[in-house]
């Protein structure tokens, strides 16, 4: 069984394909590579170039591989949906599977802005939009595997109707096994309350990939007293460098060992906006930490 390490965009403060406060692709790339990693996902669409060919020849430049692209879907809101998340989705895993990468991180929309927190629906579902978005996720899943060969990797996250322990489980228990995989991210389900632990020995077989975080303990008690939504949280530093967090990473690495299969183990620090100099060497730092922990 290996664990392959790797980084992404937003450990380098990049949340959105363009804008001003986030560093160039170029200079996240040369970074990446220097910090140490091999592997990295592709970010928000378009903030790496969207042509293969381009694409390709600049990482094979800095000896670097895909793990994943990421994709935000909205299929809590039904039928009428689908076709539009469809051609978004698409557009995604055709360059995902261009570069040779086998995973899509399909993250449902935030119930707030990402950004400024402002409430744009309710952060619970009704039964009607649960069913909604199990039979989607369970179509995407199957479609995806059929037209781009890729896994699907659900990636419960904060402000989102999935991210704690009761609705992954339920969300688990409802879709098909053989259609909806999950990628764990550790912080965002520390965030949610959730135990990282139990979930890998409850769900082990649903786990199929990683995002490696930490949240800060102190400024997550303050994010739940004050009710933060996760933007304005991020930008209070809840997100934090490893070791220096919860949860502790070197026994979920081994938990994740014991599944018994390959894994991608992505580094996601959120940390949107970020003063460009700060990501590298704390990336740089992480690698190594993690190599302590024979990843």
């Amino acid at each position: 069984m290996t664990i392959r390490v790797g980084s992404a965009p937003d450990s380098w403060g990049v949340w959105f394909p363009d804008d001003p406060q986030q560093v160039p692709w170029e200079r996240f790339l040369d970074e990446v590579s220097e910090a140490g990693y091999s592997w990295i996902e592709l970010g928000p669409y378009g903030y790496l170039p969207t042509d293969p060919a381009q694409l390709g020849a600049e990482l094979a430049a800095r000896g670097l591989r895909v793990s994943a692209g990421t994709v935000f879907t909205a299929l809590h809101h039904g039928p009428a949906v689908w076709e539009s998340a469809w051609e978004h989705v698409s557009r995604v895993a055709a360059l995902t599977r261009a570069m040779n990468a086998e995973h899509l991180v399909v993250i449902p929309e935030f119930w707030r802005d990402p950004a400024t927190g402002e409430e744009t629906e309710p952060g619970h579902l009704g039964p009607t939009q649960f069913a909604h978005l199990v039979s989607g996720m369970d179509r995407l899943g199957r479609r995806l595997r059929e037209e781009h060969g890729l896994t699907m990797v659900v990636h419960p996250h904060a402000d989102t109707h999935i991210a704690t322990e009761e609705n992954v489980a339920r969300f688990l228990h409802a879709t098909d096994p053989g259609a909806v995989s999950l990628c764990l991210d550790t912080g965002h389900y520390a965030y949610c309350g959730g135990d990282n632990l139990e979930l890998i020995q409850s769900f082990g077989e649903r786990i199929g990939y990683l995002h490696l975080k930490q949240v800060d303990p102190a400024v997550l008690a303050q994010v739940h007293e004050q009710r933060l939504p996760f933007g304005p949280a991020v930008r209070r530093g809840v997100m934090c460098e490893p070791p220096e967090g919860i949860p502790a990473l070197p026994p979920i690495l081994d938990a994740a060992t014991s599944l018994g299969v390959d894994l991608f183990a992505i580094v996601e620090q959120d940390m949107y906006p970020c003063p460009p100099d700060r990501p590298l060497p704390i990336a740089r730092r992480t690698r190594r930490f993690l190599a302590s922990c024979g990843a």
